[in-house]
């Protein structure tokens, strides 16, 4: 089953526990969960990662309830479809954690529903392929992630004498701590991969969430250079993360 695929499942499923009643989706620890009670230390009833948000929230299902909550939204469609939503299909406006220049996550609002490293995925060459590959695409969610799983990437500048990280150093058992700790290392060891004159594209696109102009005109590169420049390094990070 493709990353995309499973996505799509995650949110037909989350769309079906949603209509449960008193059910809300919570943004916890970069991923997202469908609670029916309000008790925390029960499990949830399911979870979805951002690529199955997004999903949701081009359909135009959620409405937001408080910082990271969202309900089914009055008279939401039963499936998914991009072609029943009104007004601005795709736009759910709220606040996402963005990493700034000095590395720490601060709240922006910005679309929800979609990130510059979804809207690049989804575009086509003229050849009718997609800009990026499934496993780019995946690699650069999976640096999301554990963006947010570290609270703060540190530095954004990284030192390169130092060889990648060990990307195994994680796991549903370890402390919350401990987990933002091996977050962090997978990241830096994701960048560090990612090498110089690549990295920074990555960082800006996939991290501070910058468009690619706005990231070729920060950076001083030439125009049309960001993809090609983005595109080697999430090939390099899915190596990294063993993705593809």
């Amino acid at each position: 089953m493709s990353d995309l695929q499973t996505a799509e499942q995650e949110a037909r499923r989350a769309r079906r526990v949603l209509d449960r009643p008193g059910a809300r989706l919570i943004e916890e620890m970069g991923r997202y969960a469908v609670r029916t009670t309000a008790d925390r230390r029960r499990r949830p009833a399911c979870t979805l990662g951002r690529s199955a948000f997004a999903e949701l929230a081009r359909a135009g299902v959620l409405k937001p309830v408080g910082e990271g909550v969202w309900t089914l939204a009055s008279g939401a469609p039963a499936l998914i479809d991009p072609q029943a939503t009104a007004g601005r299909p795709g736009f759910l406006e709220g606040e996402r954690l963005v990493a700034e220049a000095d590395g720490e996550l601060r709240p922006r609002r910005v679309n929800l529903g979609e990130s510059p490293l979804a809207w690049l995925a989804r575009r086509k060459g003229a050849d009718g392929r997609p800009w990026l590959t499934a496993a780019e695409a995946a690699a650069g969610e999976r640096l999301r992630e554990d963006l947010h799983a570290a609270g703060s990437l540190g530095r954004m500048t990284m030192d390169w004498s130092a060889g990648p990280r060990d990307r195994t150093a994680r796991g549903p058992g370890a402390e919350p701590g401990g987990r933002a700790r091996a977050a962090k290392d997978r990241l830096h060891g994701a960048l560090a991969a990612a090498g110089p004159g690549l990295a920074d594209m990555v960082e800006r696109v996939c991290l501070a969430e910058a468009s690619l102009e706005a990231a070729e005109r920060a950076l001083g590169h030439p125009r049309r250079s960001g993809k090609t420049l983005l595109k080697l390094g999430l090939q390099r990070v899915a190596v990294f993360y063993g993705i593809g």
